[in-house]
């Protein structure tokens, strides 16, 4: 699933694909290759959760797109090398990491963390280093807009109705059934509107900045 951001900060849903979980370079290409040649012109950034085709997919369809990695599933992957016990104080001490004013305190306090905690969870540095390059763009961007790229939980919030629309059927006869299912839930996500409201007024203060930063992308997508 994609969920977009428009240019003038509305929400929209831009396509549902069926995988069988494990979608490489290929997959992703024809996916970002589809929307692209529906109207999907330009692309400021795109945030996902660590799906190592996608990055060279974006690269290739739009090529001045910023790849930002979900932090808050970083801070997931991390606490699984974590004991339960643990991790309220794990997840306090990476938070100087995310909340870092630029990327040379993130990395320094990254190094404090691994000073901390490296001799019992060595791997959680390790995740945050193998992910470093597409998760220190957001870094360079005003508080407005880390705040509504930091996370995809607004896709995780639709898959979590779509899997209960999907149980609640049961059995599907074929993967076009289950499609077909899933589009009737979309319908019915926000009928009233007020959803759609919520998400334009949260969009507002960071929409503004993106334009300044963006060399007035965004303005062209009003177009």
């Amino acid at each position: 699933m994609a969920i977009a951001v428009t240019a003038d900060g509305y929400r929209e849903i831009l396509g549902l694909w069926a995988g069988d979980g494990g979608e490489g370079a290929k997959f992703w290409q024809q996916v970002l290759t589809d929307l692209r040649n529906r109207g999907v012109k330009d692309v400021l950034m795109l945030v996902c959760d660590g799906l190592s085709a996608l990055p060279d997919a974006v690269a290739n369809v739009w090529p001045q797109t910023v790849v930002q990695r979900c932090v808050v599933h970083l801070i997931r992957q991390s606490l699984r090398y974590a004991s339960r016990r643990d991790w309220p104080e794990v997840a306090a001490d990476l938070k100087p990491v995310y909340t870092a004013v630029n990327e040379a305190q993130a990395r320094e306090r990254l190094d404090e963390f691994d000073a901390k905690w490296g001799h019992k969870y060595g791997s959680i540095a390790t995740v945050w280093q193998r992910a470093w390059s597409e998760f220190v763009p957001f870094l360079a961007f005003p508080d407005s807009i880390r705040e509504v790229v930091y996370t995809t939980n607004s896709i995780e919030s639709l898959n979590a109705r779509y899997r209960r629309a999907a149980t609640a059927c049961g059995h599907f006869p074929n993967e076009q059934a289950a499609l077909k299912r899933i589009y009737l839930a979309t319908l019915a996500l926000d009928p009233s509107g007020r959803g759609r409201k919520r998400w334009n007024n949260k969009w507002k203060a960071a929409l503004n900045e993106f334009d300044q930063l963006f060399d007035g992308r965004l303005t062209a997508g009003r177009v």
